[in-house]
Order: structure tokens, then sequence, then C-alpha cells
């Protein structure tokens, strides 16, 4: 963003514009969205717009951020409740079943996820939050195993989990739905084998 909001009314006219470029974006895409369409639609001018937001990939950047924290929150609050290896197997194939859903139901989500490979940012952003996830998982792990383990091996491996878990997700929302799920599955086991492999004491 150009200029972060301070005033209540400011922030309502941020998340107003936000909610009318997730509208634009769900009804045909990131790229044929133009930014006087969007100010139309968010019942601001164009100079307002530009105020906060300089172009359309700072719109889709921002949105981007959102859906990160949300869900770091849900990957970090779902791992909290994990006590034994059976729980956390389970709450991670949750977590993946939960996302595939989400890109499904949320065109927004998926418009943004399948052309992350085009812009740097983007990509930056996956792999800080990647790395972010993997950190939760590497906690999860050395707790569950009392502190006993190499946290900096954890982490890699945990990493490249975290990190597949997007590319998966990319893959499988390209896909007809049967043979997504199916990638989906394949992706569950892998990562169920890795997990049991790093709980071994």
């Amino acid at each position: 963003m150009r200029r972060a909001p301070t005033q209540q009314r400011s922030r309502d006219r941020v998340e107003n514009i936000l909610k009318a470029a997730c509208e634009l974006i769900s009804a045909s895409g990131s790229d044929t969205m133009k930014m006087g369409e969007l100010a139309e639609k968010a019942g601001v001018s164009i100079g307002s717009l530009y105020q906060y937001f300089p172009d359309k990939a700072s719109i889709i950047h921002a949105l981007a951020e959102r859906y990160n924290e949300e869900s770091q929150h849900c990957i970090d609050e779902a791992l909290a409740e994990v006590t034994t290896q059976s729980d956390l197997i389970a709450a991670f194939d949750q977590l993946i079943d939960t996302y595939y859903d989400l890109f499904l139901a949320e065109p927004v989500i998926c418009d943004i996820w399948t052309g992350t490979q085009a812009d740097k940012t983007l990509r930056d952003m996956e792999l800080e939050v990647s790395r972010a996830n993997a950190q939760s998982l590497v906690r999860t792990i050395l707790r569950l195993r009392d502190n006993d383990g190499d946290g900096a091996t954890f982490a890699a491996r945990c990493l490249l989990i975290m990190y597949a878990g997007e590319a998966t997700m990319r893959l499988a929302i390209s896909v007809p739905a049967s043979e997504g799920r199916e990638i989906i599955s394949s992706y569950k086991r892998m990562v169920g084998r890795e997990l049991s492999e790093m709980l071994q004491v």
C-alpha cells in the first residue's frame, strides 16, 4: 500500500476497496480488472484509490498478505492443539483438506496464487510465509520430541513441506477435481511419512 490508513473512516474505505476488488476478481479475474472500474465499484474517486494503491499489483499484494495472515493464524491454531504424533498428522491432513476446499471455493485466492510465479514480490512473500509456517511446524515437532532433535535440519524439511504444499495446491486446482483430489491425497501421504520420520526419537 502507498499509505496505511490510520483513521477509522480511512480503514473502512480501504476495506471497501478490497471488497470491491474481490468481487471484480471473482467475476472476471485480476487480468481484466481496471483501476477506474474498481474506483467506481468501491464508490471512491480514482484519486482516493491511488492514495492507497498505486497500481493493480499493490491491490493483489494486499489481498495476498491478508490471506497469508489468515492462513498463518489457522495453522498456528491447529498446531497448538497437537499433543501426539497421530494428532499432528491428523491436524495437518485436515489443514490440507481445508485449504484445498478454500482454494476451490474462493476464485480470488486461486487468481492470486496461480499468478504467483510471474510476480517476484508474491514469490518472495510466498517463501516468507512458508518459512513462518515451517517454524510453527518445527516448534510443534520439537515440543512432541521434548526438544530432542536438530532444529536446523527440521527447519529445512518443514520448509520443503510448506513450500511444496503451495505448489501442490496450485497444481491441484488447475486440473479436474477428481485428479486434484488424488494429488492432494498423495501429498498428504508423503507429508505423513516425513512427519512420522521426524517424530521418531
